[in-house]
């Protein structure tokens, strides 16, 4: 058991890396499902029923994650950008920016990938 107050490394890695990972496993998964769908069923009102599913269940999970980082990185505490020092908590606020910063690359990666759904005519 970690003492209170003490940085917890493992725990904030996992934290700052989740959020690609879900965009690569939505990825993945959009054009599984979109291949499987066209390819058995010839349906596109399927193909985007599904895409768009997996969009919001992979949005609401990066929303999650950016905001569990944005609490990490505690900036309206101090407004402090500066986490050039050597002490735990300026770690922690920088693995929370990192978190932040990438939840929000991801979770335009997410749309970007569920935008052809959009265009989508038939399954040809």
């Amino acid at each position: 058991m970690r003492p209170p107050g003490r940085f917890h490394r493992s725990r904030n890695l996992w934290q700052m890396v989740i959020a690609p990972i879900i965009w690569s496993l939505h990825f993945v998964a959009v054009y599984g499902f979109t291949a499987v769908a066209c390819a058995k069923a010839g349906d596109a009102a399927l193909a985007r029923g599904g895409i768009a599913a997996l969009t919001l269940v992979a949005l609401a999970a990066i929303l999650f994650v950016g905001w569990r980082a944005w609490r990490q990185w505690d900036y309206l505490d101090d407004f402090d950008y500066d986490h050039g020092g050597q002490s735990d908590e300026d770690r922690r606020e920088f693995l929370g920016h990192v978190g932040v910063l990438l939840a929000a690359i991801s979770g335009i990666g997410v749309i970007y990938v569920a935008l052809p759904a959009v265009f989508i005519g038939s399954c040809l």
